[in-house]
């Protein structure tokens, strides 16, 4: 009977331990998935930015205040990028388990955070009086336009 205890603890050690590393697995992907999408975010904003600048410069628009107001819209980017993940992850509404134990839905507040992000964007844009940013990675290649990025179809 000693083996057969023995056995039984074995296998459920060896099921906790399986489970265990399935658990570590898992953050090991959200981790890769997280970085993969953070560079990518950080992709397109040194896109954006580079964007934004030569328009600037075509302005001849130069000086620390409007590089910070690019900043700032390159900033805006990746927390925009960073809602609408939140959002399409959680959804519209999450549920969450309220003080006392009861199950509630709630809404996402990257929502309206998102809105309020967008509505930021804008304002810079007009500020700066620049165009929304081309930020195609591939810069139009195989189009045959020019890299101006001047939006016609």
């Amino acid at each position: 009977m000693g083996r057969k205890k023995k056995t039984e603890t074995l296998l459920k050690e060896r099921e906790k331990a399986e489970k265990e590393l399935e658990t570590i697995e898992n953050i090991l992907k959200e981790k890769k998935q997280e970085i993969e999408f953070d560079k990518a975010t950080e992709e397109l904003q040194n896109i954006i930015r580079e964007d934004l600048m030569d328009q600037l410069h075509e302005q001849e628009k130069f000086g620390k205040y409007f590089e910070d107001l690019v900043e700032d819209y390159v900033y805006n980017v990746g927390l925009k990028r960073k809602l609408q993940n939140d959002i399409d992850i959680n959804g519209i509404r999450y549920k969450a388990t309220t003080g006392n134990g009861y199950t509630t839905f709630k809404p996402n507040e990257s929502i309206v955070n998102l809105h309020k992000t967008n509505a930021q964007m804008l304002k810079i844009l007009s500020d700066l009086n620049l165009k929304e940013p081309d930020a195609n990675p591939d810069n139009g290649a195989g189009d045959g336009g020019d890299d101006l990025g001047d939006g016609l179809l």
